[in-house]
């Protein structure tokens, strides 16, 4: 009996393990197929895409019965391209200057307002006058004593002269004569020094502006003591008609520059805004530093302007604009008809006036609102210059009237055109990728 219960349970436990065993491989297949489901279907997906993005890319064309995009165009013209340097400024006054007092005293008046414009010789402030009166007085005095003195021995010399020839008197009473005359000559001409002396230090009593340009916020009050040895003095005067501004620029720009000024004409120089949207002022070169900043490889420049309207402001920080050539019948476009892919940059040229084709070109200095085409473009083509985030080679496009680049820049500003597209100048997925 106890036999047949052990074969029982040997039986049993063969059928556990052929039922494990079915269970693991039954998974097995079904993870395979699973697998294998999941990598065709992953394949197809992707084969899909990539066909998408091929249909889709710059060798293939749109469906022809697809509508066609309406588009805003600009002619390639030529013109004459001013080639600029940029840099940054900082406007600096051609003269500053501390009015302080030349003499001590008391400050009893001032002449000004702060803030006004005053020209060179106008009256700014009053020190009392009094003391300096008194000693004009004095000098003028000893002055007028002296001379009486030199007139009187004069006449004896004369005498004594005549005595002489007479031999009345003997020589050396004449020469003693003569030597006080010349020392009355030597005590008038100090005099005089001093009453010149004096004179000038009245004069210094009226404190006048040196300089023409805009006074700053006075230093002292009237009333005080002020004194020659002040450090601050009674105001600051700011030249700011002619005004002038420093600005760097790397060393490499440095014979573009010279070469410009060895021409012999003018180095013309234009001030915009920090946001560089508004011109300031135009104004040219006047000096370049004599040698370069080896810690910064930049050399030091001074340009100078008018400033008739006071545009520019001391210590104002300005963006520059340093012409340097000017290049000559270029062909231009609208900078938002160019366009950027990986394969360099590219445009739309409009073809039988109702499709585009993508153009290879090579582009070069970019002017304001129109970048200059050095190669792939004549004048007189037409290029896309918005609604192109959608089209490809030969897609069909309804175009607005064309107009001419300068004419295009000037309507629709900088980067206008890429208001609807999205994009910005130089930015473009697609296209000629």
């Amino acid at each position: 009996m106890a036999l047949t219960q052990n074969t029982s349970i040997s039986s049993s436990k063969k059928r556990w393990k052929i039922l494990i065993w079915f269970l693991i491989i039954v998974l097995i297949v079904a993870g395979a197929s699973y697998y294998r489901h999941y990598q065709q279907a992953k394949a197809t997906s992707g084969d899909g895409a990539t066909e998408a993005s091929q249909a889709a890319g710059p060798g293939k064309k749109f469906d022809p019965s697809a509508k066609p995009a309406p588009v805003a165009t600009a002619k390639a013209k030529t013109q004459d391209v001013n080639i600029y340097l940029d840099a940054l400024g900082t406007v600096t006054p051609r003269n500053t200057v501390t009015v302080k007092a030349r003499v001590d005293g008391q400050l009893l008046k001032l002449y000004f307002t702060e803030g006004q414009m005053v020209n060179a010789g106008d009256l700014l402030a009053q020190i009392d006058p009094q003391p300096y009166q008194v000693a004009l007085a004095q000098a003028e005095g000893q002055l007028f004593r002296d001379k009486a003195l030199l007139e009187n021995t004069s006449i004896d010399l004369e005498r004594y002269k005549t005595l002489l020839g007479q031999d009345s008197i003997s020589k050396q009473q004449a020469d003693t004569q003569e030597a006080l005359v010349r020392q009355y000559r030597g005590a008038v001409a100090v005099d005089q020094a001093l009453v010149d002396s004096a004179k000038l230090q009245l004069s210094y009593a009226r404190i006048t502006a040196p300089i023409a340009g805009r006074v700053g916020l006075r230093q002292v009050d009237p009333g005080n003591m002020i004194h020659s040895t002040d450090t601050n003095g009674i105001v600051t005067i700011t030249q700011l008609q002619p005004i002038t501004a420093l600005f760097n620029v790397p060393e490499d720009n440095l014979p573009s520059i010279n070469e410009r000024v060895n021409s012999g004409e003018p180095v013309s120089v234009d001030a915009f805004d920090r946001a560089q949207k508004s011109k300031l002022a135009s104004g040219k070169l006047l000096t370049t530093d004599n040698q370069i900043d080896t810690t910064t490889g930049t050399i030091k420049l001074r340009a100078i302007f008018k400033n008739d309207d006071a545009a520019l402001f001391p210590n104002q920080f300005i963006n520059v604009k340093i012409l340097v050539d000017v290049q000559k019948d270029a062909v231009v476009i609208p900078v938002a008809g160019l366009q950027r892919g990986s394969k360099g940059d590219y445009v739309y040229v409009l073809v039988d006036g109702d499709s585009v084709t993508v153009r290879p070109v090579k582009s070069g200095y970019v002017d304001g609102e129109v970048v200059v085409i050095a190669k792939g473009l004549d004048a007189g083509e037409v290029v896309v210059t918005d609604g192109t985030d959608k089209l490809r080679e030969g897609a069909k496009v309804k175009p607005m009237e064309p107009v001419a680049a300068d004419a295009t820049a000037g309507k629709h500003g900088h980067g206008g055109h890429h208001k609807k597209g999205g994009q910005k100048p130089g930015e473009k997925s697609g296209g000629a990728d």
